[in-house]
């Protein structure tokens, strides 16, 4: 299914990455209306022309209106939206998510969510450290990956609407993994960040640190500005995986820390360059 400029979107939270959804797709050409708990975020999304219309309430026209539905909410918030509107879907909408974990969220809306009504999801791998529909710009998309998470209950033709979703706005690669094993990769590649970023932040409170250090320690750092009720409850959202990932973190720092301690010097050269290798991959591209 190929997405043409007459289909309506509907995007369900006005924050950063709704809002740049958003203005992304209103830049192509596409009508965009708004669902948002804030009237300010509504107001602003209006006069800054990256909505057409919205709405703080439950209107059963705009949402109606909509062939293609964006959530951008928290987890559990996206469960309890589903359930409680559905009925509002027009029949043969496609309904899709932001969200960054799917293993409670995919298997639960798919079950509930009405049979003429297909909810196929997807994780744009992007963002900033900032929030709200103020700071939308579909620029954090470009260079960056989107993961279009498919189940068996999927039709071809909604896989391909959600993949070219991500190709129009601008994402660099788009790739399909399950349920699973997006759940384990997101555990690693975003999540284990995270973790790791805000236990550096916590574990020194030396004063005027910020007066001395280096890009170095900026870079490693820079998500430990964290949103902390969403990031908590995908943390929660995806315990297992997290904590397998954060157990073969321990054990990999635990084995510099002790070459280190011994005096190890070629152990320590051989992790680095190992390090330099994989860390390689991620920069031919």
């Amino acid at each position: 299914m190929k997405l043409i400029k007459d289909i309506n979107f509907l995007i369900v939270g006005l924050g950063l990455l709704g809002g740049s959804y958003a203005k992304g797709l209103k830049n192509i050409g596409f009508k965009v209306d708004a669902i948002t708990k804030c009237q300010e975020d509504i107001d602003f999304a209006v006069a800054n022309k990256i909505i057409d219309r919205g709405t703080t309430k439950i209107d059963s026209e705009i949402i109606g209106n909509a062939d293609v539905v964006v959530f951008a909410l928290y987890p559990h918030i996206f469960i309890d939206w589903v359930r409680e509107n559905q009925q509002y879907f027009k029949s043969g909408a496609i309904i899709t998510d932001v969200t960054g974990v799917k293993g409670e969220i995919v298997d639960t809306v798919q079950s509930i969510l009405r049979n003429d009504v297909e909810f196929i999801s997807a994780h744009p791998m992007a963002g900033k450290e900032v929030s709200g529909v103020k700071n939308a710009d579909p620029s954090i998309f470009k260079g960056a990956n989107y993961i279009v998470v498919p189940t068996e209950k999927n039709s071809e033709g909604a896989i391909e609407l959600c993949k070219n979703l991500g190709k129009m706005l601008g994402f660099r690669r788009v790739s399909t993994l399950s349920v699973v094993e997006h759940d384990k990769m997101i555990a690693f590649l975003s999540q284990l960040t995270h973790c790791i970023a805000v236990s550096l932040m916590c574990c020194a409170d030396t004063e005027g640190m910020e007066k001395y250090t280096g890009d170095s320690f900026r870079d490693l750092t820079r998500i430990a500005r964290i949103n902390d009720e969403m990031w908590s409850e995908l943390f929660l959202s995806n315990k297992a995986d997290l904590l397998s990932q954060m157990e073969k973190f321990k054990a990999t720092f635990d084995e510099l820390y002790e070459k280190i301690k011994s005096s190890d010097r070629e152990g320590m050269r051989e992790m680095m360059r190992c390090s330099t290798e994989r860390r390689g991959l991620f920069d031919k591209e």
